[in-house]
C-alpha cells in the first residue's frame, strides 16, 4: 500500500492548489445519473449559482476519455463526486486515481469528495448485515479519501443480475430497476431507473411536493430494508437520516436523501477552510 501511494504521489508531484473556485465536478459516464445530479443542484436555490463540470460526450468511450481530459481541470473545484460502482469502476479505475492523484493534499480541507455507488456483492446474501459495508467502505476511503459515501440502491444489482461487458461504444448501462426493488415501483407508468429517478427528484414540482416525494422514497427504503434487515431498526433510522449510518471509523448514506444538503455544507466548509490558517481547517462530518 505504501508503495503504490508513493508511486502516485511521485506521478502527480502532489501539490495543494489554493486558488480553487466554486466548481464542482460530476465524474461519471451514467448519463442518468449525471442528469440526476446535475439537476438537483440546479433546482436547489443554495446551490444554483455554482459551476457544474461534467462529460457531455453521448459514448461511453468517448465519456472516458473527456473525463480523462477534464483530469487536471479538477484542481480548481471545492467539491468532486465520484460514481463508483463496480460495473464502470474497471475502467474508470485510472482516471479517478489520476483525479484523486492531482487533489489528494486538498482533500477534506479545499476540496471534498462525495461517493456514489453501489455495495458489497453480497450485501442481500452474506447474512451479516450492514456491518459488511465497513470493510467495503474502508477500501473506498484509502482510494479516494471522501467525506461522505452514499450507496444507491439503483445501482444495486446481485451478483446474477450484473452483466460482465467492456465499456466501449456498445456498452450500455441498463437501466431497469434492480429486480428486489421492482415490486416496490411496479405501479410506475414506466419502471425504469430514468423514471424513478426523474419522478422522485420532482425538480418541475412545487416544493412541497418534493418534500413529500422525499419523503415516500424514504419510507419504500425504509420498508424495503427493514424486511432484508430485521431487528436492527436503530441503523435503519440512522442510515435514512442527515447524520447517516456509523461503521466503526465510516459513514454511510442513503442516495439521494440529504444529498444536496451535503453538497452545500462540504462546499461551505471548502470555502471556510480556503478563508483560514490551513492548521485551522475543519474536517467534514
Amino acid at each position: 500500500m505504501v508503495e503504490r501511494q508513493t508511486l502516485i504521489d511521485e506521478k502527480h508531484d502532489i501539490l495543494s492548489h489554493g486558488g480553487r473556485k466554486n466548481h464542482i465536478y460530476i465524474l461519471s459516464v451514467d448519463p442518468v445519473l449525471i442528469n440526476d445530479v446535475y439537476k438537483r443542484i440546479r433546482s436547489d436555490e443554495r446551490l444554483s449559482r455554482y459551476r457544474i463540470k461534467r462529460p457531455r460526450a453521448k459514448g461511453m468511450a468517448e465519456k472516458v476519455d473527456e473525463l480523462q481530459a477534464m483530469a487536471k481541470d479538477t484542481i480548481s473545484a471545492r467539491l468532486l463526486i465520484f460514481d463508483v460502482r463496480r460495473a464502470t469502476l474497471p475502467r474508470l479505475r485510472k482516471v479517478l486515481r489520476d483525479i484523486t492523484g492531482f487533489n489528494r493534499k486538498d482533500f477534506n480541507k479545499l476540496c471534498y469528495t462525495i461517493l456514489i455507488g453501489d455495495g458489497p456483492p453480497t450485501l442481500f446474501q452474506n447474512g451479516r448485515g450492514l456491518d459488511v459495508f465497513t470493510i467495503y467502505l474502508g477500501g473506498h476511503r484509502v482510494d479516494y479519501h471522501p467525506a461522505v459515501f452514499f450507496y444507491d440502491p439503483l445501482l444495486h444489482y446481485e451478483p446474477d443480475e450484473m452483466q460482465l461487458q467492456a465499456i466501449d461504444d456498445d456498452f450500455v448501462l441498463r437501466d431497469d430497476i434492480p429486480q428486489r426493488l421492482v415490486p416496490y415501483f411496479q405501479n410506475s407508468e414506466e419502471a425504469t431507473v430514468r423514471a424513478v429517478r426523474r419522478f422522485f427528484r420532482a425538480t418541475d414540482k412545487d416544493e412541497e411536493t418534493r418534500a413529500k416525494r422525499q419523503k415516500v422514497l424514504r419510507n419504500l427504503y425504509k420498508k424495503r430494508f427493514a424486511k432484508q434487515f430485521g431487528g436492527r431498526e436503530e441503523q435503519l433510522r440512522a442510515w435514512i437520516s442527515y447524520e447517516g449510518l456509523q461503521l466503526a471509523t465510516e459513514k454511510l448514506h442513503l442516495y439521494p436523501l440529504f444529498f444536496e444538503d451535503w453538497l452545500h455544507n462540504l462546499i461551505q466548509k471548502a470555502q471556510q477552510n480556503a478563508a483560514a490558517p490551513q492548521e485551522e481547517a475543519e474536517p467534514a462530518g
